[in-house]
């Protein structure tokens, strides 16, 4: 499973180009501390977020970009 996490986060952050929130931390994330432990911690933030989904049974909402 974590393998699976991992391979989820880095696509999320390197390959998928619609914005959310999720992927907006993780890019600066990566820019602060490095791609290797911004997985990571995306990879741990995607499985906390299924968690709750899980419990709670809501929906994954991308968000929207936010606008200066």
């Amino acid at each position: 499973m974590r393998t699976y996490l991992y391979e989820a986060a880095s696509v999320l952050i390197s390959k998928i180009n619609r914005w959310s929130k999720l992927k907006e931390w993780g890019m600066r994330l990566a820019k602060t501390s490095g791609h290797g432990k911004a997985r990571i911690a995306v990879a741990r933030k995607i499985a906390v977020i299924l968690h709750c989904i899980w419990i709670d049974g809501t929906e994954f909402e991308w968000g929207e970009p936010a606008t200066a």
